[in-house]
C-alpha cells in the first residue's frame, strides 16, 4: 500500500528535502524547514502520486482512496494548532497550493482561508465589537 499522504509540523516531518520528487517542490521545501527547525505552520503534503493516481483514474476513485488519511492529518494540524476546522469559534484557515517537482512559473493555484464560512465571519465582527465596546 503506498502512502499519499505526508504531514510536518512541530518540528517534525514525514518527508525531507531528498523527497523532491514525491513531495513537489513547496512539500520537500515545507518538510526539511520543519526539520533543521524554522517556526512553519503545520500541515500535510498530498503526493505527486496521489495527482498521478487523480488523472488516471479520476476524482471518484483517488478521493476515495485518501479521504481517510487527509482527515488524519486535518485533525493533526488542528490538534498542534488548537484550532477546529469549519468552527465559529476558533476557526482553522488552511491555504491550499499546487506544487510541481519542478517550478513552472506562472502555474500556480492557491486557495487561502479555507475553512472561512458565513458564522465565523460574524463571530469575528461581534468579536470585534465587543472588544471595542470594553
Amino acid at each position: 500500500m503506498s502512502k499519499y499522504i505526508y504531514t510536518f509540523g512541530d518540528g517534525k516531518a514525514e518527508g525531507s528535502a531528498a523527497m523532491k520528487n514525491l513531495l513537489g517542490g513547496k512539500g520537500s521545501g515545507l518538510a526539511e524547514m520543519n526539520l533543521i527547525g524554522i517556526p512553519v505552520p503545520p500541515g500535510f503534503t498530498i503526493t505527486t502520486d496521489a495527482c498521478n493516481l487523480y488523472t488516471k483514474n479520476g476524482a471518484e476513485s483517488t478521493f476515495a482512496l485518501i479521504k481517510a488519511d487527509v482527515e488524519k492529518a486535518l485533525h493533526q494540524v488542528e490538534e498542534l494548532t488548537k484550532m477546529e476546522f469549519g468552527s465559529a469559534e476558533n476557526p482553522l484557515l488552511v491555504s491550499v497550493r499546487s506544487g510541481a517537482r519542478v517550478s513552472m512559473p506562472g502555474m500556480m493555484d492557491t486557495i487561502l482561508n479555507l475553512g472561512l464560512n458565513d458564522i465565523s465571519i460574524c463571530m469575528g465582527f461581534i468579536q470585534k465589537i465587543h472588544s471595542n465596546v470594553q
